[in-house]
């Protein structure tokens, strides 16, 4: 029974991996941020572009669902 679901363990263990790793790399850049005491504009640049990140990446893995459902990948 694990044999037929193994690519979607698989799948699930990356993905949480994922999400596990860019939450501790924004926790790491939190602590950088408060111990530099880096002004208000220089965080909300930091955040912005770590968002941007996860969002590009989430998008990617949204639009090869989409195109692998409908065939084309």
């Amino acid at each position: 029974m694990l044999n037929q679901y193994m690519e979607q363990i698989e799948t699930f263990g990356t993905w949480f991996a994922l999400a596990v790793l860019f939450f501790l790399i924004g926790m790491a850049i939190q602590d950088v941020l408060k111990k530099g005491d880096v002004p208000k504009f220089g965080r909300i640049f930091v955040w912005l572009v770590l968002f941007l990140g996860c969002f590009g990446f989430i998008a990617k893995g949204i639009i090869q669902v989409i195109y692998e459902s409908q065939g084309m990948g």
